[in-house]
């Protein structure tokens, strides 16, 4: 979601009926409909709206670079994989770099990725550096 629409969207939802929780974090809000039967055993379903990736604000055009995929039966727009990918780049720190995860979506998605833009966007940021020459040697990512 762009960041711009985030109140109107979190306030929307609240009109709806449900209940928008906004956590420390400041690039989500989540939404999710009130459990009135407090046995139940399942979880109210719940809605994570993010608006900022790896701190940079969401925008419109990043938006409109989206296309429409089936996810599990609904249509939805879905961003293409590289500025997803920087955006997970740019997260590690020394605070949190683990690779398992990324290693596993960039095998997966390597044929559509930008790598020159990924490393254009990670330039100088050295545990996305890191990640990028990991890959590289494993044969992933084509050497820069």
């Amino acid at each position: 979601m762009a960041e711009t629409d985030v109140e109107v969207a979190a306030n929307s939802l609240a009109a709806a009926g449900l209940e928008v929780e906004r956590p420390p974090e400041d690039w989500l809000f989540k939404a999710y409909a009130e459990d009135d039967a407090s046995e139940s055993a399942e979880e109210p379903p719940l809605v994570d709206v993010l608006h900022r990736l790896g701190g940079v604000p969401v925008t419109k055009s990043l938006l409109d670079t989206s296309e429409e995929h089936e996810v599990l039966g609904i249509r939805i727009p879905v961003l293409p994989p590289t500025p997803i990918m920087i955006a997970k780049l740019q997260s590690f720190s020394e605070h949190y770099c683990d690779f398992e995860q990324p290693l596993l979506v960039v095998r997966a998605v390597r044929e559509q990725l930008d790598w020159a833009e990924i490393r254009k966007a990670v330039q100088n940021e050295p545990f996305a550096e890191a990640f990028l020459f990991l890959v590289e040697r494993l044969g992933i990512a084509p050497f820069s």
